[in-house]
């Protein structure tokens, strides 16, 4: 799942990603480009039931843009604020029940702002070093937030 808004600069990484996967048509993955709402993608997850779930978005951690983070589910809705005010830690919550194991990647954005469209260039080299990680089914090698 990627979460995002593409006009909102380095805050659509999220969707981009998810968009980009679909469009490449990666084996073994549902890409599902969930924009600003992904409470409408959960009747997907609850019929797909996947084993993992990995969930992509811009957040705040005080990081350099293009930073990736594993963050645990109880800094969501903490200190690790996305940039569009979904309560994730609820949604989490609620997919947690139909995944096995849920994973949320935060991506430290650099750039945000209305109608600014496009990716400032660490998020985009951001975008392209995990989509590899993803093919390469290496998401264990991304550093979890402390």
């Amino acid at each position: 799942m990627g979460i995002g808004n593409e006009l909102n600069g380095d805050d659509g990484v999220g969707n981009i990603i998810a968009r980009d996967f679909a469009e490449r048509g990666q084996k073994g993955w549902l890409s599902l480009p969930c924009e600003t709402v992904p409470e409408n993608f959960t009747s997907v997850i609850r019929k797909e039931k996947p084993e993992l779930l990995i969930i992509i978005d811009a957040a705040q951690m005080g990081l350099e843009p293009g930073e990736l983070r594993l963050v645990p589910k109880r800094r969501l809705g903490s200190d690790v604020l996305g940039t569009h005010g979904i309560p994730l830690r609820h949604l989490v919550s609620c997919l947690g029940k139909h995944a096995k194991e849920i994973l949320f990647v935060g991506v430290q954005p650099g750039r945000i702002a209305f109608g600014e469209e496009g990716l400032s260039a660490p998020v985009e080299k951001a975008k392209e070093r995990l989509m590899g990680i993803l093919q390469r089914g290496e998401w264990g090698k991304i550093a979890r937030l402390g």
